[in-house]
C-alpha cells in the first residue's frame, strides 16, 4: 500500500486512536519484522533508537534536526526500513536468527509531525532497540503477536 492516504486508513480520528489501532503504544514490545511491515504498508515513519536517553528525554524532530548532516548510519537512530534492509544485505543468517529470537522493540513514544514536500503530516514512532547485553538468549521465545 504505502501511499499517502493509507493512515487514513487506520481506525480512529487521532494518530494515538489510528496507532493503537495497530498495538504501537508506549510500552508495548513489537517484533521488529512487524514494523517493518507496518511502516511500508502505511508509511508510518519508524524510527529505532539505539541510545535509551534520546529516546525517552527528546523529540523525534530535535533528534532528526540535531543529527541531519550525519550519515544515516553513524546515527543513533535509524529508519526500521533501513535497518531491515542493511542487516539482511550484510549477515546472511539474519532472517533466521530473529525467526528463533525475534527482536523485540520496546515503543517509547508515537504522534504525528509534519514532513516531506509541503509538509504534509506523517504519522511517526520511536522505538527503543535492546541492548546486545540485556538480550537473554535462555529465556523462552516472545510471541512476535503478542
Amino acid at each position: 500500500m504505502n501511499n499517502k492516504n493509507a493512515p487514513k486508513t487506520l481506525t480512529g480520528s487521532t494518530p494515538e486512536e489510528k496507532l493503537g489501532s495497530l498495538g504501537l503504544m508506549p510500552g508495548k514490545q513489537v517484533d521488529i519484522r512487524n514494523l517493518g511491515a507496518l511502516a511500508n504498508m502505511y508509511g508510518i515513519e519508524i524510527m529505532l533508537f539505539f541510545e535509551e536517553d534520546l529516546a525517552r528525554t527528546r523529540t523525534l524532530e530535535s533528534v532528526m534536526e540535531e543529527y541531519r548532516s550525519v550519515s544515516e548510519y553513524e546515527r543513533p537512530f535509524i529508519a526500521v526500513g533501513s535497518f531491515l534492509a542493511f542487516t539482511r544485505e550484510n549477515d546472511p543468517s539474519f532472517e533466521q536468527t530473529i525467526q528463533e529470537f525475534p527482536l523485540m522493540i520496546e515503543i517509547v513514544s508515537y504522534g504525528e509531525r509534519p514532513s516531506g514536500p509541503g509538509n504534509e503530516s506523517v504519522l511517526f514512532v520511536t522505538g527503543l532497540m535492546p541492548f546486545l547485553d540485556e538480550l537473554d538468549v535462555d529465556a523462552p521465545v516472545p510471541d512476535p503477536n503478542g
